[in-house]
């Protein structure tokens, strides 16, 4: 697993040479960010998966930030947080909001947003905010209950996953000894 694994992840010199990165080179190139055991791999998962729910484009700047606080591997939490895309964020939205109504006994329904229309853009704009705030606690909550939903289920299931692995290698060194 690792093999293939490091096949398809960026070398150090990649960092180290990156005049864009050198500031920060020392904490880039830590070497647990970098190694792949169970610990770090299964780490670097669930910190993508829990940080591809932050909204707007920085949800790679939180996988990064998060990969350098836990010290897991860097680039696996970069790579997790692409399972968030145009296709899927919707859906993954509207879960953590069913979620969020859920828990908080909320009857409002997930509704479109106000359209410009023949309105005013501050009338509009005013429906806006108006149905922003209508979202905010059942969504707050449901991603932050998603994300980390999503972040133990990654964790566990490349544990499994690598124990399963490792198993089947041992059981195959056994049997070719035999």
């Amino acid at each position: 697993m690792r093999r293939r694994l490091r096949q398809l992840l960026p070398d150090h010199d990649v960092v180290r040479n990156n005049r864009w990165l050198a500031p920060f080179a020392n904490s880039l190139l830590h070497p647990r960010l970098w190694h792949l055991n169970r610990h770090s791999v299964a780490g670097g998962v669930a910190v993508g998966l829990f940080c591809g729910l932050i909204p707007g484009p920085f949800q790679m700047l939180g996988a990064a930030i998060g990969a350098l606080v836990f010290r897991v591997n860097l680039p696996l939490a970069l790579l997790t947080t692409i399972y968030t895309n145009p296709f899927t964020i919707v859906p993954l939205y509207v879960l953590a909001f069913a979620i969020g109504r859920w828990l908080l006994g909320s009857t409002g329904d997930f509704l479109a947003p106000p359209e410009l229309g023949e309105q005013s853009y501050s009338a509009w704009a005013s429906a806006l905010i108006d149905w922003m705030t209508g979202l905010g606690s059942p969504l707050a909550l449901g991603l932050v209950l998603l994300a980390s939903g999503l972040a133990l289920i990654g964790y566990i299931t490349v544990r499994g996953a690598w124990r399963a692995h490792l198993v089947h290698r041992w059981k195959q060194r056994r049997r070719g000894r035999s």
